[in-house]
């Protein structure tokens, strides 16, 4: 048996999914709604864009603050050790900051989308 007369035979395949005309027929939103999705997506981004900047700023901090570390090098071992056990106790806290910021930022996305 020949693949091909069978095929032939059988007719046209049939298409499963949504036509062109479909497409070009299918609900649109009105002018108002897509006014108020921009709103929605604007808002969204004023909040990423200022947990961004609030993370910039902490970032410029601790590079101020390694800069200085390399460049005076002068202190004693003990307070050097004292230094370092209030940073490791405000790195905590900002790395819990972050998460949760993190996570309020992931759940405007998915809010916003």
């Amino acid at each position: 048996m020949n693949p091909i007369a069978m095929a032939r035979a059988r007719g046209p395949a049939q298409n499963s999914g949504p036509t062109i005309q479909d497409y070009l027929n299918r609900p649109r939103p009105t002018w108002e709604e897509v006014k108020e999705q921009l709103e929605k997506k604007k808002k969204g981004s004023r909040a990423l864009a200022e947990f961004e900047e609030k993370m910039n700023e902490n970032w410029k901090k601790e590079l101020e603050k390694h800069r200085e570390k390399l460049l005076g090098g002068n202190e004693s071992s003990s307070k050097k050790k004292e230094k370092k056990k209030k940073e490791k106790k405000k790195s905590s806290r900002v790395s819990k900051i972050f998460s949760f910021l993190n996570f309020f930022a992931l759940g405007l996305f998915l809010f916003v989308t």
